[in-house]
């Protein structure tokens, strides 16, 4: 996975490398209803999901994506549901960069501001 953007959320993002991902795609693939899996690979328009067992052959067979018409070959739909998850996680930390900054500006403006006597207040008085 290339990670990209601030430092910050650049270290955030390189926590879930493609091993990682690969796995948890790799998982709920194979926890799917049939139903499901039709649905995203015509969605997708990709056959299968990783070329990594002998079942990708028999996802490969039913596959009823459009490419499979078009052409001999289609890509794999564990390469686009790495890439779009990729664009996501990108998105969801340039958000968490937005409200950490917008966080740390509240609370310096908190400290800056917090002890400042009120300048209508009568001088004399204790409080």
């Amino acid at each position: 996975m290339v990670c990209g953007g601030f430092a910050c959320s650049k270290n955030a993002l390189c926590a879930l490398n493609v091993v990682y991902m690969t796995d948890v795609i790799n998982a709920s693939w194979w926890v799917m209803s049939n139903n499901t899996r039709d649905e995203l690979e015509r969605s997708f328009d990709c056959c299968g999901l990783f070329n990594l067992t002998t079942l990708y052959q028999q996802d490969y067979a039913f596959c009823t994506a459009i490419c499979k018409s078009r052409s001999s070959t289609c890509q794999m739909c564990g390469e686009k549901f790495l890439k779009h998850s990729d664009e996501a996680l990108k998105i969801l930390g340039g958000v968490g960069l937005f409200f950490s900054f917008t966080e740390i500006l509240g609370v310096w403006l908190a400290m800056r501001f917090r002890n400042q006597k009120d300048p209508r207040a009568n001088p004399s008085a204790f409080l």
